[in-house]
């Protein structure tokens, strides 16, 4: 399995589903994007490590670091691997007396505990290719009308709006139904 190694790029509250965070992974120097919807206490776990916030009494994701420093259990990285039915499929894998191991995870409980054991994160290659947006890095824009792009021309270019304005619950939303898209035109 081909790996990438991503980074989170963008955490923040989504507006319009209950607290919800939209996590935006994104490859350091490359064009691929991952949004992916989490649960609004993992996204605020993650955002808690991403600031080295250490709240008075340990969350659940430090008290899970501070048990694996217990017994000298060291986190090697994270693989999102899967993508099934709009649900994403992780593992962390980890070292524990020389012997390397992997345990299945939810891919925002597996950042929540990477960004406080300074683990990698990374995506299989299949997975960015299938969920993954290629964001316009130039700003570019064609400018001019939609009229003469087809159906997915103009949702592509609404998609790479969404990026360069930040909105990634819009851009994942348009990832799918481009996807979608797509598909019926196969």
């Amino acid at each position: 399995m081909e790996l990438v190694q991503v980074k989170i790029i963008g955490l923040s509250i989504s507006a319009s589903s209950g607290g919800a965070y939209v996590m935006l992974l994104g490859e350091p120097d490359g064009r691929y994007r991952l949004p992916i919807i989490i649960g609004g206490y993992e996204g605020r776990a993650i955002e808690l490590g991403l600031e080295q916030i250490k709240p008075a009494r340990p969350i659940t994701h430090d008290l899970l670091c501070q048990f694996l420093d217990s017994f000298e259990v060291q986190v090697v990285d994270i693989v999102i691997h899967k993508l099934h039915e709009r649900t994403f499929f992780a593992e962390i894998r980890y070292r524990l007396n020389g012997k390397e191991h992997a345990m299945d995870a939810r891919p925002s409980d597996a950042i929540a505990l990477a960004v406080r054991t300074n683990a990698n994160i990374f995506v299989s290659a299949s997975v960015l290719e299938e969920a993954g947006i290629v964001a316009d890095l130039d700003g570019e824009d064609s400018g001019g009308s939609d009229e003469n792009l087809s159906p997915v021309e103009r949702m592509e270019r609404r998609l790479n709006k969404a990026i360069a304005v930040e909105n990634y619950e819009e851009a994942a939303r348009l990832r799918d139904a481009l996807k979608e898209l797509k598909g019926d035109q196969v």
